[in-house]
């Protein structure tokens, strides 16, 4: 396979915990980019769930849950609103993908994810390139 000329893409957003993707883990996200699911989605380790704003990979935790104390704040009842989820058709995430990721297709959803699911593997292989030279 010839070698594809580096893309001007930015970086992933990358679940780095397993589980159910929550409104709150994902507005989060948002902040720092555009996200690929919704609220319920299944996620694991090394799932690609969007697309930084900067370059760069970055580990993000999307099923993390709103801590609920006994205070209330005078703004509890402005609700988290989401931006839409970018759905990538087969070509797209085909496109989308860098060297170091993956396309996986089953009949109910089309997902990205890292080659090298858990992080340390991921920071170990990039330690390992630049070794390399």
């Amino acid at each position: 396979m010839p070698a594809r000329a580096r893309s001007s893409r930015n970086g992933a957003l990358v679940a780095f915990e397993a589980g159910v993707a929550t409104t709150y883990g994902l507005a989060n996200a948002q902040e720092r980019g555009v996200t690929f699911i919704e609220p319920g989605t299944r996620v694991y380790e090394g799932m690609i769930v969007g697309l930084q704003a900067r370059e760069g990979d970055l580990a993000v935790n999307v099923c993390k849950e709103k801590k609920l104390t006994n205070m209330r704040a005078s703004t509890a009842e402005i609700q988290v609103r989401l931006s839409p989820a970018v759905r990538l058709s087969l070509e797209q995430a085909l496109d989308f993908i860098e060297d170091d990721e993956l396309v996986e297709v089953t009949p109910a959803s089309i997902r990205l994810r890292k080659r090298l699911l858990k992080a340390d593997d991921r920071a170990r292989a990039r330690k390992a390139a630049v070794a390399l030279g």
